[in-house]
């Protein structure tokens, strides 16, 4: 009876149209896991629990979570000054700690701002921070508001590379996605390993499909340039159910309400939106929109991928979640 309300909750996403991929976990068993609908419209490809999307902003929890260990490990410290790390950077930037990027508290220029109209070559973290050194101000002083900033996170993945002298998607590949056997889960770089069972992004326009995979902020990764499956996510929800990954105190850390935004009931802890006793985060990029909602009282978890720019996924995903929530 539950698959058949879901199916239908669904059903949008089904057939010779941009799909989707779906899970519902509960105490680590996975209850629905499948595919609607297609990955590739071109080769006709079908979605299903192997297929990688671009995950967007759902990246930015793992890009809290690199922080997080690289804390752990006392290579950087929550509250440093982020000039400490990345000191191109210019003395507007002075007062601004690591944490008020973790949280969207820093009131960084949001690097799209800037960046050039006409842009056609993909920008990565490093011309996101090149963007940032010409910017004299800030929205508000740190600390004192909360703005969502993408500019944040992709300092983030830099100041993880200085911290930890690898490479962003190296450090994530060797201590996230490895430990946790999220094999073909990777932070992609054009040039480097491909995205294997990859779903590509698409658009409607007049009344049609149309591919729109990437744009020129694309390839930024610490804000989101992961690629990932429902069959991995699965291993990164359990994660937060023990050590395996983040100790205790790391994941208390991350799920902290440290601050409101500009959403009512909606706070924000390290790379996750906390609503009452959800823990969520969506992600929305040029072809793509994701959601990942967990009720970790009730070991619940919803997780919703699909390449394409409609619908948006978040309240699909609360009505499966309603199906299997004790009242």
């Amino acid at each position: 009876m539950q698959e058949a309300k879901v199916d239908q909750l669904m059903s949008r996403y089904d057939g010779a149209v941009p799909g989707a991929s779906l899970l519902v976990m509960h105490d680590d068993v996975p209850l629905i896991s499948r595919g609607y609908g297609l990955s590739d419209l071109e080769s006709k490809a079908e979605a299903g629990p192997t297929t990688n999307y671009r995950l967007a902003s759902i990246t930015k929890q793992f890009t809290a979570a690199a922080i997080l260990l690289l804390d752990e490990d006392d290579r950087l410290g929550l509250d440093d000054p982020i000039r400490k790390w990345l000191p191109t950077l210019p003395p507007a930037n002075e007062t601004i700690t690591i944490r008020h990027l973790l949280t969207h508290t820093s009131g960084l220029i949001d690097y799209e701002d800037v960046m050039p109209a006409t842009a056609t070559e993909q920008l990565r973290d490093a011309d996101v921070l090149r963007l940032l050194e010409t910017q004299e101000r800030g929205y508000f002083a740190p600390g004192t508001d909360y703005r969502y900033s993408n500019s944040g996170y992709a300092l983030l993945a830099l100041i993880v590379e200085q911290a930890s002298g690898q490479s962003f998607q190296s450090f994530l590949r060797e201590r996230v996605f490895l430990p946790l056997g999220m094999h073909d889960t990777l932070a992609y770089v054009r040039g480097g390993p491909e995205i294997a069972h990859r779903a590509y992004g698409y658009s409607e326009i007049d009344g049609g499909w149309t591919r729109t995979d990437q744009s020129p902020t694309s390839a930024v990764l610490g804000d989101g340039g992961i690629y990932s499956s429902i069959d991995d996510l699965a291993k990164w929800d359990a994660s937060f159910y023990d050590d395996r990954l983040l100790s205790d105190a790391s994941r208390r850390l991350a799920f902290t309400p440290w601050t409101k935004t500009d959403t009512p009931d909606v706070e924000y802890g390290f790379g996750w939106r906390i609503t009452g006793e959800s823990q969520w985060h969506s992600g929305e990029t040029i072809g793509f929109r994701n959601v990942i909602v967990r009720y970790p009282q009730q070991r619940l978890t919803v997780i919703l991928l699909s390449n394409r720019d409609d619908p948006e996924p978040y309240g699909t995903a609360r009505a499966i979640a309603g199906l299997f929530l004790d009242p």
